[in-house]
């Protein structure tokens, strides 16, 4: 595996390159999430590459990004064990400049959910993507589904800005007891991730309600709300994968997403539908 952390060895690298190049973007604090995806790249392409970036401009001024989990040695051990061909570990001043043209994120994609309680998060991620991709100029590119709404936006970037990349989803990967894999899972103490099972609890109430042919999106948020009962929450939505508003679940078209706080941590999770 090959260590770069410069644009110009990552550049000289990428010009070498032949065949399929997969990319796995990542902030690091690596999990079995990461690693599927890692494992999916491997077997699709002739080489993978994974970026850890921890991205400041997705952070808002008052949230965790000095805090982030940031666990280098980890990192690289699992990434060599995945057969990963060229590891990109830039600085903030290696991929941002004084002055760039500023990327915007669809408003009315943007500032629902994660960008009503979060403004500017998606501009941030939609920055550091871009940029990514210009880089390695990847055939496939692999992001989480757990990130569902960062994931449909990612997609729209590259349907409107005509870029040549294939965007592959990663099933969300998830505990014994159900809960979601999320580097933001190092912050929980014993309660709080007995508390945190919560979210996966009510996708799971909410799903066997539909299942026994409810449809009614209202009725099926309240079911979510009533898991979540002891947490703070942000949200518990039932949208279309496209991110509509609808008042009728329309199954292999529905997305439940949740994202709350247990303790101090927020925590996201969804189910498709």
């Amino acid at each position: 595996m090959k260590i770069v952390s410069t644009v110009k060895e990552l550049t000289a690298l990428r010009e070498e390159l032949k065949g399929n190049i997969g990319l796995v973007p990542t902030m690091g604090a690596l999990h079995n999430g990461h690693l599927s995806l890692i494992r999916q790249a491997r077997i699709q392409n002739d080489t993978v590459i994974v970026s850890i970036f921890v991205n400041p401009t997705q952070f808002l001024p008052n949230e965790d990004y000095s805090k982030y989990p940031r666990r280098e040695e980890a990192d690289l051990k699992v990434c060599t064990l995945a057969g990963v061909d060229i590891l990109f570990m830039p600085t903030v001043e290696e991929m941002y400049f004084g002055t760039e043209p500023e990327i915007a994120a669809p408003k009315n994609l943007s500032y629902i959910l994660e960008g009503e309680s979060r403004p500017g998060h998606f501009d941030g991620v939609l920055r550091v993507v871009l940029k990514l991709f210009h880089l390695t100029r990847p055939t496939n590119a692999y992001f989480g589904k757990k990130d569902a709404q960062q994931l449909y936006l990612i997609q729209n970037m590259v349907k409107t800005l005509f870029l040549h990349v294939n965007i592959v989803a990663g099933d969300i990967i998830r505990e014994n007891d159900g809960l979601a894999l999320s580097s933001r899972n190092a912050y929980l103490s014993e309660k709080e991730r007995i508390k945190a099972l919560a979210l996966s609890i009510a996708l799971k109430n909410a799903s066997q309600a539909i299942m026994k042919g409810e449809r009614d999106a209202k009725k099926v948020e309240l079911i979510m709300l009533e898991s979540l009962k002891d947490l703070r929450v942000d949200y518990a939505k039932v949208l279309s994968r496209d991110f509509v508003c609808k008042e009728q679940i329309v199954i292999k078209d529905t997305i439940l997403l949740i994202a709350a706080y247990v303790g101090q941590t927020r925590l996201l999770d969804n189910l498709w539908i």
